[in-house]
């Protein structure tokens, strides 16, 4: 009798064991999915060790959520990495909500190498003379573009909602840019990859680091709406 017990009881341990692993794997995928639909990168999300999975799950209490991307890119930006702390996430399906959401703080790291690489992509008239490196600055908050003959500095800062990298001063020699056609440039590039999130989320600061450009990101409250809209033009948190 004591081990047939002692199976029965391996048993259901097995079942709940793998259950909570189960329910973990696939939230985290959930959230992951979600995540890099609306920054266009992969991600990985991982939930708190207690209470239990299988708890959260069917409470629909998430105390602790993080988020992180690879890295690669944030919409049309290369080389932007997002970090997100997510807490007191309650799912509550209704009419016109998914649930809320308590507090959301984000980084977005932006690393000098896709700076370069992001405006050489998206911005042809800039990209095409930025060919030797891009220098930050932290001790005057600027990012130095440099070409053999041809430079800018911009200063990141704080606009829209987002990050906006504005025209310091220009040097092209030889060329037709001009400082308004280059800082429109700037910002429809810096306007695609950080405005305009769900939830509310906007940026709240920006500083310049040795080898990147750091930026935070923030919503408290938020109302996860029934049909969320996107810039990717799809409806990335309805599978949560």
């Amino acid at each position: 009798m004591i081990l047939v017990l002692a199976v029965v009881l391996v048993v259901i341990l097995a079942v709940v064991v793998g259950a909570e692993l189960f329910v973990r794997h696939t939230a985290g995928n959930k959230v992951a999915s979600a995540v890099a639909c609306e920054v266009q990168d992969s991600a990985t999300a991982s939930f708190a060790a207690m209470p239990p999975m299988l708890w959260q799950y069917f409470s629909g209490d998430y105390p602790h959520v993080s988020v992180q991307t690879a890295g690669n890119q944030v919409r049309s930006a290369k080389g932007m990495k997002v970090t997100v702390d997510i807490r007191d996430l309650r799912l509550r399906d209704t009419n016109n909500s998914r649930g809320t959401i308590g507090s959301l703080n984000g980084t977005i790291t932006w690393s000098s190498d896709g700076i370069k690489e992001s405006i050489q992509d998206a911005i042809p008239v800039l990209g095409s003379f930025v060919t030797s490196k891009v220098t930050t600055n932290p001790s005057d908050g600027t990012v130095e573009l440099k070409g053999l003959l041809d430079s800018a500095t911009v200063k990141p800062q704080i606009a829209n909602n987002g990050l906006s990298l504005q025209v310091v001063s220009l040097t092209a020699l030889g060329s037709e840019m001009s400082t308004d056609k280059v800082q429109q440039n700037l910002d429809s590039l810096t306007s695609k990859a950080t405005q305009n999130y769900p939830l509310g989320i906007h940026a709240d600061t920006v500083k310049v680091t040795d080898t990147s450009v750091e930026a935070t990101f923030s919503t408290t409250n938020a109302t996860i709406p029934a049909g969320s809209s996107s810039q990717t033009g799809q409806d990335c948190f309805s599978g949560v």
